[in-house]
């Protein structure tokens, strides 16, 4: 008993001295950690008033273009980009604007809009579909490289029938038919047998077939 009792008085004397020597330590410690709780917890509702407000602003960018004031859309696209450049609404403003300038023919102004998007889109589907619609703009105006250079940035397993469909159509424009044939192929393998899209692509393989036959 009395070596249990020396036990509990030695244990005793040893933290009494480890807090005397690292209380403040300890105290300090707590203290930061409540700090940074109530900071991240802080962050998190800043981040989901952003959020919130750039919905809003967004909102309000497809109330303005269905009203046809593309002016006020492009003051609050503005106000997306400049102060909610994180939020994927920003993002999705822009493509929204990207796609109005292509109706415009304004190709080199929806080229910059999507190329904003691309770098500001941070979930892997949206900056996906913004490569993706930068590659067609880029094809559009007649820039195959460019287009094949920005398709080449998509993960392979993103979109893959849009994204081989597209690259098969700037491979035929810079006259490579045996690799346009292959990114065709490409994209059909990916579509159920069903699927709309597999009456055109099926064109645009007997398409370069008869070429081939004409050009052999």
């Amino acid at each position: 008993m009395a070596f249990d009792e020396y036990d509990d008085y030695e244990q005793s004397e040893l933290v009494q001295k480890w807090l005397r020597e690292n209380g403040m330590s300890i105290v300090v410690g707590i203290a930061i950690g409540l700090v940074g709780i109530f900071g991240w917890q802080q962050w998190k509702q800043h981040q989901v008033r952003n959020e919130s407000v750039a919905s809003q602003l967004y909102q309000q960018v497809h109330i303005a273009l269905e009203s046809g004031k593309s002016d006020v859309a492009a003051q609050l696209t503005d106000r997306l980009t400049t102060n909610y450049a994180k939020s994927p609404y920003a993002v999705f403003a822009v493509s929204d604007r990207a796609r109005q300038q292509v109706k415009d023919k304004q190709l080199d102004k929806a080229e910059a809009s999507l190329v904003w998007a691309e770098s500001h889109a941070v979930p892997p589907p949206l900056k996906a579909l913004s490569q993706l619609r930068l590659a067609q703009v880029e094809l559009a105006r007649g820039d195959g490289p460019s287009a094949l250079a920005t398709l080449d940035r998509m993960p392979a397993d993103s979109l893959q029938a849009l994204a081989q469909e597209l690259r098969g159509d700037a491979l035929v424009k810079l006259g490579r038919s045996d690799d346009a044939r292959k990114a065709y192929e490409a994209a059909l393998s990916t579509l159920s047998n069903d699927a709309p899209q597999r009456g055109a692509l099926q064109m645009k393989l007997d398409d370069l077939a008869v070429a081939g036959k004409q050009g052999a």
